[in-house]
C-alpha cells in the first residue's frame, strides 16, 4: 500500500494506541471518547472505520478543526459529540464510552490535585470493563536526569516542564481505582531528553 494512502488512512495516530486494536482491544462498533483530542491526530483511523466517536478539549480552534475533521469522514456523527470542555470538566454522560484516549494530556497537570480532577474525569465516563488508554510524562529511567520544581512537576533534560509519574503511583493509582493493567507499563526514553510511558487500563466490572 503506497505510503500517502496509508496517512490518509491511519493519519498521525500514535502507535502505541494503534497497537490497541491490533491486540482487538478496540473494535468496530464501540464508542470512543478523546479527552484532550488537541487536533485529532489520534481519530482519523476510528472516524474512517465507522467507530462511534466523541472528544473533548478546552482549546477551541482545535476543537473546531476535528469538528471539520469528523465531517468530512464521518459525516453521520452528531456536532455534539465534539465539545469545548476540559478534560476534568467534561460533560459527557457517565460510563458512556467503551474506550477512553488521554494521549499527552495529565503530564500538563499543574499540582496532584489537578492530575486526579482530569484523572477522574476520564474515568468516570468510562464504563465499567471498558479500556483507559494514556500515554503521558514519567520519570521512568530518568530520575537522575529530571530537576524537581515542587511536587511531582519537574523540567526535563529537553526544557520541557511537566508533571511527571512513576512506577509506584502508576501503579497505586490503578489499585484505587479498581483497574487492572491490560498491558505493562511501556516506557519510552527519547535520547535521554525525556520519558514517556504507556498507561494500559481496564475498569473493572461492577
Amino acid at each position: 500500500m503506497p505510503l500517502h494512502t496509508l496517512q490518509e488512512q491511519f493519519g498521525q495516530i500514535d502507535i502505541y494506541l494503534f497497537d490497541q486494536p491490533l491486540k482487538g482491544r478496540i473494535s468496530p462498533g464501540m464508542r470512543i471518547l478523546d479527552a484532550g483530542c488537541g487536533s485529532g491526530r489520534n481519530l482519523v483511523y476510528f472516524l474512517r472505520e465507522g467507530y462511534e466517536v466523541y472528544a473533548a478539549d478546552a482549546d477551541a480552534e482545535a476543537l473546531e478543526g476535528v469538528r471539520s475533521l469528523a465531517g468530512i469522514l464521518a459525516p453521520a456523527l452528531p456536532s455534539s459529540n465534539f465539545r469545548v470542555e476540559a478534560v476534568e470538566h467534561m460533560s459527557f454522560d457517565d460510563a458512556c464510552a467503551d474506550v477512553v484516549v488521554s494521549n499527552t494530556v495529565l503530564h500538563f497537570a499543574r499540582d496532584d490535585a489537578h492530575f486526579e480532577s482530569m484523572l477522574q474525569g476520564c474515568w468516570r465516563v468510562l464504563r465499567p470493563g471498558g479500556l483507559f488508554f494514556c500515554r503521558l510524562g514519567s520519570s521512568i529511567g530518568m530520575e537522575s536526569k529530571v530537576e524537581r520544581i515542587q511536587g511531582r512537576r519537574h523540567r526535563s533534560p529537553d526544557g520541557s516542564e511537566r508533571y511527571l509519574v512513576d512506577e509506584a503511583l502508576l501503579g497505586s493509582t490503578a489499585e484505587r481505582l479498581g483497574a487492572e493493567l491490560a498491558d505493562p507499563l511501556k516506557t519510552t526514553i527519547v535520547q535521554n531528553q525525556r520519558s514517556m510511558t504507556t498507561w494500559v487500563l481496564r475498569k473493572k466490572l461492577l
